[in-house]
């Protein structure tokens, strides 16, 4: 079809998009000329871990919960150390908490560099996947690998293994590494955040569609620098708030077309992730990181959701950077874990997972029995604006062909990088005409 898709019925359809976790379908009414609803239906099936945690052990919720991401494991585990700790009334000494960013650095350098080069940057230069890509651009695939293999190193130093590390446990970590077993990754790093510097004139030479997000942001702002594995709230609204707010502000809640809840602040679709992590905290990024901002034509604030490539590159360089400061002030702790014993009482705990803002909530009783547990992850959060994202992307662009607009849509989904924990494809996206 070369017409555009201004006129007549037309449906679209991608039975399977690759390159994102979950199985889902997309829905676009459209009736004389304008969008009047969208639906992304996600119909992975339940996974209840909420469920299936009452009744545990309060010690036992890292280690279950890094069970529901492969990718991004350390993220579940420092939101449910956090939450634990607050309701048992304990605060972690500064070295555990500057090993605790140190892990989770690696988990932002791999997941950044799987979602920049292997899922983001074959639809920037058309092609179908990572594979067929590498024929043409051999090296930047292979430097992909290494930044990734980097970031996989530093996870199995710190955490034991790199997958669903072993290391961490409530009040710390079971065993320290030596400063030697870190001083061993230096060279690696440095040289990774070379190939990330280099990187940033080929992902802001790509060709973007001119769209912004007129969304809320929410991101964790702290004191420690750039977020990620403690802060506050804080969003574009102007407001800061606790972590334990998160609640008065978000509220889930089941649609019809979705086994994925859907999440709203104070009753407005919101993001979360990179976009604005970038926005909110552009002055806490290391100097790198920014020079590599403005190097990516990138200012203070993004509101492009395909450009989101470049503010993951700028994140993947402060997160190395970040990695060697940690590892060069690195002069061991007292103590590998502090005791946390149990009280009854409920905490809460939000961390910056890659993808975005991930909140856990336990209550427990006197003996630390989990009563009730709340996890909300970055893709429910990012739902309600995916949607909308399509609904104003799909309207204005209805001159497009069929394939070219089911295509787009693709993008449009894969920028937001849905948590890859859930299944292989994505969307199945049909588009009914009136």
């Amino acid at each position: 079809m070369t017409g555009g898709m201004t006129s007549g019925s037309h449906v679209l359809s991608v039975e399977l998009l690759a390159r994102v976790e979950g199985e889902g379908g997309m829905h676009v009414h459209v009736q004389d000329g304008e969008v009047r609803d969208v639906h992304l239906r996600i119909f992975e099936p339940p996974r209840f871990f909420e469920a299936f945690l009452r009744g545990r052990a309060y010690t036992e919720p890292p280690d279950i919960t890094a069970r529901i991401c492969g990718i991004c494991p350390v993220a579940y585990q420092m939101s449910a150390c956090l939450a634990i700790e607050d309701a048992c009334g304990v605060t972690v000494p500064e070295e555990i908490r500057l090993l605790r960013r140190l892990l989770y650095c690696g988990e932002w350098i791999e997941s950044h560099a799987l979602h920049i080069f292997m899922l983001h940057a074959p639809d920037l230069l058309g092609y179908d996947g990572a594979i067929e890509m590498a024929r043409d651009h051999r090296e930047l695939v292979e430097s992909a690998l290494r930044m990734k293999r980097a970031g996989n190193d530093l996870m199995a130093a710190v955490g034991g293994r790199s997958v669903h590390p072993v290391n961490v446990r409530v009040g710390g970590f079971h065993r320290l590494p030596t400063h030697a077993e870190l001083a061993v990754l230096r060279p690696q790093l440095v040289a990774a955040r070379e190939e990330a510097i280099a990187a940033v004139p080929v992902v802001s030479d790509f060709a973007f569609p001119d769209f912004e997000q007129p969304h809320l942001y929410l991101s964790l702002t702290s004191e420690h620098g750039y977020p990620l594995e403690s802060g506050s709230l804080s969003t574009t609204a102007g407001l800061t708030a606790p972590v334990r707010d998160f609640g008065s502000h978000v509220v889930e809640q089941h649609v019809a077309h979705s086994n994925a809840l859907h999440s709203t602040f104070d009753g407005q679709p919101y993001v979360v992730g990179p976009l604005a992590r970038y926005s909110l905290n552009y002055a806490s990024l290391a100097p790198l990181a920014r020079e590599a901002a403005e190097a990516g034509g990138l200012g203070p604030t993004c509101r492009n959701p395909f450009r989101s490539i470049i503010v993951r590159t700028v994140e993947l360089i402060h997160a190395l950077d970040e990695a060697i400061r940690l590892i060069d002030g690195w002069q061991g702790a007292l103590v590998a874990a502090v005791p946390v014993a149990a009280r009854a009482g409920e905490g809460h705990g939000a961390t910056e997972a890659p993808r975005g803002l991930l909140y856990h909530r336990y209550r427990f009783d006197d003996d630390g029995t989990i009563l009730t547990a709340q996890i909300v992850p970055p893709t429910s959060q990012n739902q309600a604006a995916i949607e909308a994202d399509l609904r104003a992307f799909v309207q204005a662009n209805l001159h497009l062909s069929h394939g070219e607009l089911t295509h787009q849509c693709e993008v449009a989904i894969r920028t937001y990088d849905p948590c890859i924990s859930c299944a292989t494809h994505f969307l199945d996206l049909d588009v009914e005409r009136r």
